[in-house]
């Protein structure tokens, strides 16, 4: 299983704040998960395909779209963070 957490305007958007995925026994990467995601439709296929960028971060540390991920690992999802 992998665990994905959504955080800020994306648990709103998406009316939840977690859920597991099973990869199917296959390795896959974030963009993998990404476009399964956005194949939900509706505010999902907004959330991933619209043009507000999503971060996303693998095992609490910030990643990109073609990095692995395995069983028991942690994803998530959050929009850009800006700050003075």
């Amino acid at each position: 299983m992998i665990r994905v957490l959504y955080f800020a305007s994306l648990r709103e958007q998406l009316g939840t704040d977690a859920e597991e995925l099973t990869p199917g026994g296959e390795t896959v990467d974030l963009a993998a998960i990404v476009s399964f995601l956005k194949a939900r439709g509706g505010v999902w296929s907004n959330v991933f395909g619209g043009a507000q960028p999503v971060m996303m971060a693998l095992n609490q540390e910030v990643a990109a779209p073609e990095d692995r991920v395995s069983d028991g690992d942690e994803v998530a999802f959050f929009p850009p963070v800006t700050g003075g």
